[in-house]
């Protein structure tokens, strides 16, 4: 487990704040996972993968890594 740096973790929750007003905003770099359900979010070197469900508008966040290591 890495430990973030105060920037890097105040940069990823607000990602995740802006996720949660509107996951379809262009500014949050959100692609479709390919090859696995969810979806995943860019913040610089880090990965934030989510799934969500539009029915009933809830976003789940599965799992915060560092790019390549979030998806094993």
């Amino acid at each position: 487990m890495q430990s973030l740096a105060v920037a890097t973790r105040t940069r990823i929750t607000e990602h995740i704040l802006m996720l949660g007003d509107d996951p379809d905003d262009k500014r949050l770099d959100v692609k479709k996972l390919k090859g696995a359900s969810g979806y995943r979010m860019r913040v610089g070197q880090w990965r934030v993968i989510f799934d969500r469900d539009d029915t009933v508008k809830i976003i789940s966040i599965e799992r915060v890594g560092p790019r390549g290591d979030v998806y094993k």
